[in-house]
């Protein structure tokens, strides 16, 4: 029986078995999207077998082609470790964008290098952020339980529109709140007055897409 903490079997975190696939056997596949080190040595990246071996560009340039009209903004006053997990829900989702709201830096540790795949924006104000929706003609939805909320449950979200989050704890600002076209409350039935925002980004962009993706 091997030690499951030997090199071989762990990964990149601490804790956790190595994924991914080792290196091609040779005849390689041919083509511009594969990468000649990653078919080399091992693709240990967390993706889509359907991407193994090719370059990040050759990833993005492909999900590109096949973006959602869905976008996130997330508001970064007080740098909101959750921030990453939203991003992470966001690249699974083939969002066509995110969008930080506030301080440019944000920790991408949780994002699990899925920032890569996808175009983050950032706008240092909740105004600028407004201004670059009404130009790009997105409506703003709000999720955050509020006064005036309506429940996301029974909400039919539009198929183009950008989900705005507050940041853990304090929630959504008065500003982002005032941008909003409508706000939506994720029904809770225990103690906890919220939960945190990657769970609500989850649980909202799961709701959009079983409007506007899944096959009825």
């Amino acid at each position: 029986m091997s030690n499951p903490t030997t090199p071989a079997s762990i990964g990149p975190g601490e804790f956790f078995p190595v994924v991914g696939v080792g290196p091609h056997e040779k005849p390689w596949p041919e083509g511009p999207q594969f990468d000649p080190e990653l078919l080399l040595n091992g693709d240990r990246r967390n993706v889509l077998d359907h991407y193994r071996y090719w370059t990040v560009e050759a990833i993005v340039a492909d999900l590109d082609s096949k973006r959602h009209k869905l976008q996130i903004a997330i508001e970064n006053w007080q740098h909101d470790l959750n921030i990453g997990s939203v991003v992470r829900t966001a690249n699974a989702f083939n969002v066509s964008g995110v969008h930080i709201v506030g301080k440019r830096d944000w920790n991408k540790r949780g994002a699990m290098v899925t920032d890569r795949y996808l175009t983050v924006h950032h706008h240092p104000t909740v105004e600028d952020f407004a201004v670059w929706c009404k130009e790009n003609e997105l409506p703003i939805i709000g999720i955050d339980n509020v006064p005036g909320s309506k429940q996301l449950e029974s909400a039919q979200l539009p198929e183009k529109c950008v989900l705005l989050f507050g940041q853990e704890g304090a929630g959504m600002s008065d500003e982002g709140i005032a941008i909003c076209e409508v706000l939506y409350e994720i029904n809770q039935y225990g103690s906890t007055r919220s939960m945190n925002a990657s769970a609500a980004g989850a649980i909202a962009m799961y709701h959009w897409a079983l409007q506007h993706l899944l096959v009825r």
